[in-house]
Formats: C-alpha cells, structure tokens, sequence
C-alpha cells in the first residue's frame, strides 16, 4: 500500500510540473519581459499627440496713421511717393500738408514711415489762396506771382539764408507745382505763424505761397525734414 500512495504522489507531482512548464511556454514573453532590458521603441506612445496648427503669418501694415493723417490723404501721400520715388532720396519720413484743414490746426504733418510716429505743426498757406483771409485755402495756384498755395509733390532741396531768414527750397515734381522753385516756394518761419496768432485772431496769417511755420517750430521742423525728402501738399 506504502508504494501505491508514492506512485501517486510521484504522479501528481509529474503533472504539476507538465501543466507549469506548458503554461510558461504557451506565453514565452512574460519571461523575455522580465529580462529585456527597455529601448526608445518601447517608451513611445500608443499614438502620436497632434501637431499644433500653424500661426497665421502676420505681414506689416503700410502706415496709414489714421489718428494723425486722414486716411484717404495718406493714401494719396503714399501714391506720391511711389510715383516719384526715384526723386525721393530719403524715404523714411514725409511730410503731408493737409490743407482741408484751416490754419487754425496742426495740419503739418511730419510721418515716420519707419516707426509710424507723427508729429504736427502749424502752418501758413497763401494770400492768393484765401483773398479774404478766412483762414480757409480756397483755391491752389502755380503761376507767377499769384501768391497762392500750390496743390502737389515736393522734394525738399538746400539750405540757405534769405529775406526770411533760414529757409529751404523746394522742387515742385508735379505740372500743378513745377514753379515752385522759380516762384521761391520755400520752407521758413514767420511772425504770422506763431501760436499766439490763435488767442488773438483764430488763425494764422498769410504767406506768399510758401510753407510758413511758427518761428519756434522751425528748427523742429527742419531736423525732420532735411534734404531729399517729400512733402505731398493737397486738399482732400
């Protein structure tokens, strides 16, 4: 009876094992998992995160200056300007005379078109523009003698010391301001121009034609414009 229940127990223990060791070979990556060591392969998601959409690409503005500079007068200012670029030398700032507005206003803009910063001035515009001196241009005038504002594309010129003391000439590029420069259209400072013209009569004086600011004004207005640069004048 002794050997019957060892070959039993020997039995038992022989089928033990054999359902052990088929199970292990049934699933052979558990015991490869336990002793492979991990690659980049296994540390890489299930599935790949979306890339993130791309920005639209933001392209810079040409300088409208709409807080200083009516918007349809720059256009034109910058349509000038590309028109007679080859005759612009500097074209990083211009100066832009709005003469829709009265002469009680800041109407002399000088525009960085770099940085889009402005800067505005006083200025005068002809007798013959505005007989009745109303303080409002009437009308635009290339001849001769005629006193008036011309309507147009300027380049600014030289330096010199006149009648009016420290001035600057002026290069009319267009058929309606050609004379300027035989008519002695220029830059320079005037009494009539000043502030105080303001508090005492509510616009400014008149000039023959020319570009006239306040005489404190001048030097300011001189740094911004120097040689070679465009001054658009026009009545929008």
């Amino acid at each position: 009876m002794q050997i019957e229940h060892d070959g039993a127990h020997d039995r038992r223990a022989l089928l033990k094992n054999g359902l052990v060791l088929a199970a292990t070979l049934a699933v052979p990556s558990t015991v490869s998992a336990a002793t492979r060591r991990l690659t980049q392969r296994d540390l890489r998601p299930v599935t790949e995160p979306p890339l993130p959409a791309p920005r639209p690409v933001a392209f810079a503005r040409p300088v409208t200056s709409p807080r200083v500079v009516r918007p349809d007068l720059m256009r034109q200012a910058m349509a000038a300007l590309d028109q007679h670029g080859r005759r612009v030398a500097q074209r990083d700032r211009i100066a832009i005379a709005d003469m829709s507005a009265p002469s009680s206003e800041a109407r002399f803009h000088l525009v960085n078109l770099i940085s889009g910063k402005s800067r505005s001035f006083l200025v005068a515009h002809g007798s013959g523009s505005d007989p009745a001196h109303t303080g409002f241009l009437k009308r635009f005038s290339n001849e001769p003698n005629s006193n008036a504002s011309s309507q147009g594309t300027f380049v600014t010129a030289d330096y010199y010391v006149g009648k009016h003391g420290h001035s600057q000439r002026l290069v009319g590029l267009d058929p309606t301001n050609d004379n300027a420069l035989s008519r002695a259209i220029v830059v320079h400072s005037a009494w009539y121009a000043n502030k105080d013209m303001l508090r005492t009569h509510g616009m400014l004086g008149r000039s023959q034609g020319c570009f006239a600011v306040g005489e404190g004004d001048l030097d300011d207005v001189f740094a911004l414009l120097g040689p070679g640069r465009m001054i658009f004048s026009a009545k929008v």
